[in-house]
């Protein structure tokens, strides 16, 4: 299922549609037919060695610092993810303040006026803005007109 629906129609496919908007080149080099299927050939339990990916992490140690290749796994922030000031700023009061929010009442409003407060105080484990999680879920909802 992987192989012939999940990967084609929906990583690769992301990758291809995000980088082609902008302009971009990417490659996907693990998918490289002869590649794909010497992995399928792979007994489970070497596979889901070391955490998972356990014969690319002993290849890459190999040829790159461990500190490269055993590294916590990342992610790309969001820019305003981590200040939070006008334009955007705007943006979130008026998606957290408007009517449809406060009637929807997922958020607890005295926590909101405390974010819209301090914008830039209140970070999430990974120091992403709380404020900006919680404006864009809410900003969300209003674009698919949920209630």
């Amino acid at each position: 299922m992987d192989i012939h629906a999940l990967m084609p129609d929906d990583p690769v496919k992301r990758v291809d549609n995000m980088t082609m908007a902008w302009g971009l080149e990417a490659r996907v080099p693990f998918l490289d037919h002869e590649l794909v299927e010497l992995a399928a050939a792979c007994p489970p339990e070497l596979k889901l060695a070391q955490g998972g990916k356990a014969v690319l992490k002993d290849v890459g140690r190999t040829v790159l610092p461990r500190e490269v290749v055993d590294r916590p796994k990342g992610y790309f922030p969001v820019p305003a993810v981590r200040h939070m000031a006008a334009p955007v700023l705007a943006r979130v009061r008026d998606a957290l303040r408007a009517p449809e929010a406060r009637r929807r009442g997922i958020f607890d409003e005295h926590l909101v006026d405390e974010l819209l407060a301090a914008p830039n105080r209140h970070r999430a484990r990974r120091g992403a803005n709380t404020l900006w999680q919680v404006a864009t879920l809410e900003m969300w909802l209003q674009a698919h007109g949920i209630h």
